[in-house]
């Protein structure tokens, strides 16, 4: 009822009895009620009070039944106020009008006499409609601006290498197509720049785009996020939600570190994906879903599968094409694109319009081999810029030695270059595999990611 007892109504009827039985029946209802017997009012009452609702009378002249003044008052409300519900008030009979009107532009009619709670129940279900378009509306023109955002913010693959152009040819050959990708590559690499690329170029740019990290979510809880489910179906389900395989309907779902699914939600996927049906945690209907698939990992699958750590008949399922994203190190001359890139965009971030890069600081960041890839570069740019005190970026203001790259001797007891060192060490010694790097070193994923962001590696 809120949208009934905030809403303005105007009523157009040429009989002052007709105007004021109607004004004193919605005026308990309704939030404002406007009325005139001279339809030749209605621009300046539109204009003046901007009502959500119009009810207009059809026959304004004594004895006139045709109600084609009324059709032309029509078509003048609906220029006035394009959008605003107009219900036709007919004569009993005048069905064939009420017709005619409706193919013009009407809401809907009520007829002369009418009963009360008939009157207000049309007029309560047109507002409701209404009020529901302009919520979807909105929420269609919100999701538009925010998929404009992020596609502003998750910019464009930047390099001119051999490396990297061999990637992005076979993006533009895939995006439009709807085949399952699964995109390979080091931490860092940017993986998920070449999954919005991907959608980005795809037929469903103008649909979501929904980001999944599939290590971040706890194995309880993988069923009910990816399926979503119904009100009661466990303790903490207040309220039904749907999943993030319904959440992208008719869009592109990333799924971001794929290798970390258990077995036994492996399986689950698999079902859902080869039939692309759900079905939500505590109800047993079915919910069909339309989604381009697109999954990244820095694991090696193939190897999981010999190990039985993954399926490989999901693995046939998610890979139809692959894509190996190069790690910084092979893409020569990327550095240094790349580094004039960040400085431009730091340099406006942080109002700094004069800063450059020396020479010698620009032979330094070439020749370190990059192990957390693009985002350790990016992350080192804007340490230096931040912390830099002169306009020249020298190579003393990237905290980094090349030699850390591929030495295996310690040069100082400082522990935390120390622990840095072994990290970059095993990452290059793992090609950028998060898991065996870990275990290499006697950590814990978990372990080896907090020290990834503590270091600017990640």
């Amino acid at each position: 009822m809120e949208a009934l007892k905030k809403s303005k109504i105007l009523i157009i009827d040429d009989e002052e009895d007709i105007l004021l039985t109607l004004k004193m029946l919605l005026k308990k209802h309704v939030g404002s009620v406007f009325t005139s017997s001279n339809p030749y009012h209605i621009p300046r009452l539109i204009r003046q009070n901007e009502p959500d609702l119009i009810l207009l009378d059809l026959n304004f002249k004594s004895g006139a039944t045709t109600g084609e003044e009324g059709l032309q008052w029509l078509k003048k409300l609906n220029d006035l106020s394009q959008g605003t519900p107009i219900i036709i008030i007919t004569a009993h009979g005048d069905v064939e009008i009420a017709v005619e009107a409706l193919k013009q532009g009407a809401t809907d009619f009520i007829e002369k006499p009418w009963h009360n709670e008939k009157l207000i129940s049309t007029i309560k279900s047109t507002l409701d409609l209404i009020h529901s378009k302009k919520e979807i509306q909105q929420l269609q023109d919100t999701t538009a601006s925010l998929n404009h955002q992020i596609k502003q913010l998750s910019g464009e693959i930047i390099g001119e290498s051999s490396a990297i152009e061999a990637t992005l040819r076979t993006v533009r050959k895939v995006a439009k197509t709807d085949a399952n990708i699964l995109i390979l590559g080091e931490n860092g690499t940017g993986k998920e720049m070449v999954a919005r690329a991907i959608h980005n170029a795809s037929n469903r740019k103008d649909d979501v785009f929904i980001k999944v990290d599939v290590g971040a979510i706890p194995e309880s809880l993988i069923e009910s996020e990816f399926f979503g489910h119904k009100k009661g179906a466990f303790t903490d389900a207040h309220e039904d939600r749907i999943g993030r395989f319904e959440a992208a309907q008719n869009g592109t779902l990333f799924l971001d570190e794929i290798g970390n699914l258990s077995l036994a939600a492996q399986s689950k996927f698999l079902s859902a994906l080869q039939n692309m049906i759900i079905t939500p945690v505590g109800t047993n209907k079915a919910v069909p879903v339309n989604f381009r698939l697109i999954c990244a990992t820095n694991e090696s699958l193939h190897e999981m599968v010999q190990h039985k750590s993954f399926r490989q008949d999901l693995l046939y399922r998610i890979n139809t094409i692959e894509i190996e994203v190069p790690p910084l190190r092979e893409r020569e001359g990327d550095i240094a694109i790349l580094t004039k890139h960040f400085i431009e965009q730091y340099k406006e971030k942080y109002k700094r319009p004069e800063l450059s890069i020396s020479e010698e600081g620009l032979t330094l960041l070439a020749s370190y081999a990059w192990p957390g890839n693009v985002r350790e570069l990016q992350h080192t740019i804007e340490r230096a810029v931040i912390l830099s005190e002169n306009n020249s970026l020298e190579k003393e203001d990237f905290m980094i030695n090349a030699s850390n790259s591929s030495s295996d001797d310690l040069d100082t007891l400082n522990l935390e270059k120390n622990e840095r060192s072994l990290i970059i060490k095993a990452l290059q010694i793992h090609k950028g595999n998060i898991t065996k790097a870990a275990e290499e070193l006697g950590l814990t994923r978990a372990a080896l990611y907090r020290r990834l962001d503590k270091f600017g590696l990640q």
